[in-house]
């Protein structure tokens, strides 16, 4: 049973809820900035509650209006915190890796400098779409934050880059050639020579070439069927770059996250270095420039061709699963981690403790709390140094370099 209560919001939770106190409970309530004073509508048991928002008495600071109309029509869930001031949001990225470095990683950290993004606005260069069959059509779209069922069609997204959003455009134009099937998903990027189109779902597609036809903006046509591996079906590029394997959403933030691992990885003066989750392998290829003979690790096979082929022996790339791989590797002086959203693998932080690296970890990471996690399973180390970078504006993620040390004294090498 839920009741209505007032409430003070104190501050933005991981998933980009606000977060207060209400006679011993905490209450997450979304939509709500620091400072907000509202009355919700709670319901939870024991110390924990979900709340929704019903009036704002006294309106925090912070909060401004929201220019994109699907968050405020349709509550679109691919922002959480568009609702806050763009200083606001580096602010509460602040306490988000903060609280989970003390809470979760059980270390005491000062807040972590945010690097800013260069754009609030149309900085991402892809975008990911449920896509729905109905009587008029195919839509294409993105979920509410409180219906995850529900698919909305998207007009626009303010924080995408207005390239990708015309790609989805003539990609629904063409939509008639698509599989036979109630629903897919699709995803667009940006790349050097053009967009390029996932799509994932359905068993069979007659029409492929018909569609690839119809929308011939597009550089690379992939299709992963349900099931199955994906599928190159037709290619207009010059380069062939991997250009559906992982790259960051935000390029310009990227090459000043990437930039300040090399520097720091250089920092170590380090002869071998392992790049472990390495993609196609731009840092790889950066560090075997200078010198450096580096192992790059790499699950996707497409990045891990592409990354051989730019490194020069013997530095090179393996193609596998890190957990699987790294144990066989040969001893590094740095040791890179650049995991997805789950963090790193048991295997991996078990792996790691048992061989340390002489120097350094440099740990990448999209989520505070799988990073708080992993530090906590590294009790050798010790945290140099973090720098969080705002990949994500509008959004309640963050980017975050954490640099580990041998904690000398822990191992009794202390004098």
């Amino acid at each position: 049973m839920s009741r209505t209560v007032s409430l003070a919001i104190d501050a933005i939770a991981a998933g980009g809820d606000g977060v207060a106190r209400s006679e011993g409970l905490v209450v997450f309530v979304p939509r709500t900035a620091p400072g907000d004073v509202i009355t919700a509508s709670v319901a939870g048991k024991g110390h924990f509650a979900r709340g929704s928002l019903r009036t704002i008495l006294r309106p925090s600071p912070d909060r401004i209006d929201p220019p994109c109309a699907h968050y405020v029509r349709e509550r679109c869930g691919g922002c959480q915190i568009q609702h806050m001031g763009y200083p606001s949001q580096l602010i509460a990225k602040q306490r988000i890796i903060t609280d989970a470095m003390t809470r979760i990683g059980k270390r005491e950290i000062s807040a972590p400098e945010v690097v800013a993004s260069a754009s609030e606005w149309r900085y991402r260069t892809k975008l990911t779409l449920a896509m729905r069959r109905r009587p008029g059509g195919w839509i294409a779209g993105l979920h509410p934050y409180d219906d995850p069922g529900r698919v909305f069609p998207l007009a626009d997204c303010p924080i995408t880059d207005r390239r990708v959003v015309s790609a989805w455009r003539e990609i629904l134009a063409a939509s008639e050639f698509l599989p036979d099937a109630s629903s897919l998903r699709g995803s667009v990027r940006w790349a050097d020579d053009g967009p390029t189109f996932v799509l994932i779902g359905g068993t069979r597609w007659k029409d492929q070439a018909k569609f690839f036809d119809a929308v011939p903006t597009l550089s690379a046509l992939y299709w992963e069927p349900a099931e199955s591996r994906r599928q190159l079906l037709g290619d207009r590029r010059v380069l062939a770059t991997p250009a559906a394997s992982f790259a960051q959403v935000n390029p310009v933030v990227a090459d000043v996250l990437r930039e300040y691992v090399f520097d720091t990885v250089m920092s170590f003066a380090p002869e071998r270095v392992t790049d472990a989750y390495s993609g196609v392998g731009e840092l790889s290829a950066a560090l075997a420039s200078a010198g450096i003979t580096v192992t790059a690790i790499e699950l996707d096979p497409d990045a891990a061709r592409w990354a051989e082929q730019q490194l020069p022996p013997p530095s090179r790339s393996i193609a596998g699963r890190v957990e699987d791989v790294l144990p066989r590797v040969p001893p590094a002086d740095v040791v890179v981690v650049n995991p997805p959203r789950s963090g790193l693998h048991a295997d991996v932080t078990e792996c790691l403790e048992a061989a340390p690296a002489t120097r350094a970890i440099i740990y990448v990471s999209c989520d505070p709390a799988t990073l708080a996690r992993d530090v906590a399973r590294l009790p050798s180390y010790t945290i140099q140094t973090i720098r969080a970078f705002d990949m994500f504006p509008q959004t309640a993620h963050v980017e975050t370099v954490c640099v580990l040390t041998p904690d000398l004294a822990a191992s009794g090498e202390a004098q």
